[in-house]
């Protein structure tokens, strides 16, 4: 508990900084979970640029943008209830989504060569859901990082997909 705490009083003090280091660690996260979990890489084996890499893409890309668009998206769609959560979702799927995963997936497609056309299909099947409920049940500056622990699963996956032998 004293870590949340930590976590939470630089959020507070920091909110912009962490939430973007929060983003850079979490995919950072998926990235030795897919070596040492999936792959069984062993730390001997880890590939330490990879995950260096998934570390820049959350820092660098995924928790500016998105943490950006939950404040636009806030400001928009002011409010926590059932509709506005509704309401935020809709609009995060039927308009930010598609613009971000335009941008995110040939990115991580020119730095790893997948297709995106395997990652646009599982990703279209999971975000709603979780867009739901983070729209609903959790508070604008905690959203960023209820995100980024939902993708340390389709991190690990995209990075275990992207290194496969």
């Amino acid at each position: 508990m004293a870590l949340w705490r930590a976590y939470q009083r630089a959020l507070t003090a920091h909110p912009w900084k962490v939430q973007v280091l929060t983003a850079g660690s979490l995919m950072g996260l998926g990235d030795v979970i897919s070596q040492q979990l999936v792959e069984r890489r062993g730390l001997q084996e880890h590939q330490t640029g990879r995950t260096l890499t998934m570390v820049s893409l959350g820092c660098g890309f995924v928790g500016p943008v998105v943490g950006g668009w939950y404040k636009v998206l806030d400001r928009l769609i002011p409010g926590t209830t059932k509709v506005d959560a509704l309401k935020k979702m809709l609009l995060d799927q039927g308009g930010f989504a598609p613009c971000f995963l335009g941008c995110f997936l040939p990115l991580v497609g020119t730095l790893n060569g997948l297709s995106a056309q395997d990652n646009w299909a599982k990703l279209r099947r999971l975000w709603p859901a979780v867009q739901l409920a983070n729209f609903y049940l959790v508070p604008l500056h905690y959203r960023l990082a209820v995100v980024q622990c939902v993708a340390v699963i389709w991190n690990s996956y995209l990075s275990w997909k992207a290194h496969r032998l």
